[in-house]
């Protein structure tokens, strides 16, 4: 069984190759503008950025997905909003309800949030870190509750959804239109 296990882990496709430069740009601007608008919305809120909520590590990686992959089944509407918001009411919901060691909340979190997303259709790789941050999340993020599903997480999808929608569709490539669904 191990050496099946090994033998599984050599691969034997090659790499393919870098994306064209135009493709490249693209997901550049995407990012940027969709982080961006994102961060700022402590400015306009008047909220210190060092200690604004608005701005989470899953959505660096939405990101990385909304606008470099944006033909990816994980990058559609309903995977980025659906994923980010059922894996934030289940982390959530394990952190303030369940009182063991933070080490299996995280496990938990996750993994029941991978379960929720397949059942509902909605996976989104990022999602699992929305739930981990949940759970290990400072005790401002514990103290929003529920709260904290709504903002930063479904507002943050949102406005990252809104520039990847622009941004995305400004491309005369096809390739590069989005989404390719909705529901």
């Amino acid at each position: 069984m191990l050496k099946t296990i090994i033998s599984r882990t050599r691969g034997g496709e090659q790499s393919p190759p870098r994306k064209p430069f135009s493709k490249i740009a693209w997901s550049w601007l995407g990012a940027f503008i969709g982080i961006y608008l994102v961060s700022i919305i402590s400015q306009i809120t008047e909220v210190d950025l060092l200690k604004s909520m608005f701005l989470v590590g899953s959505f660096g990686a939405s990101a990385v997905l909304i606008y470099g992959a944006p033909q990816a089944e994980f990058s559609q509407p309903r995977n980025l909003l659906g994923g980010h918001i059922i894996s934030a009411l289940i982390g959530v919901t394990i952190q303030k309800y369940l009182a063991l060691d933070i080490t299996l909340l995280g496990a938990l979190a996750v993994s029941l949030s991978i379960v929720a997303m397949h059942f509902t259709r909605t996976l989104h790789p990022p999602g699992g870190a929305t739930a981990l941050i949940a759970v290990i999340g400072s005790a401002e993020v514990h103290s929003t509750g529920y709260y904290f599903v709504l903002t930063p997480i479904a507002i943050g999808a949102v406005i990252l959804l809104l520039i990847a929608l622009v941004v995305n569709n400004l491309s005369s490539n096809p390739l590069r239109h989005y989404p390719k669904y909705w529901l």
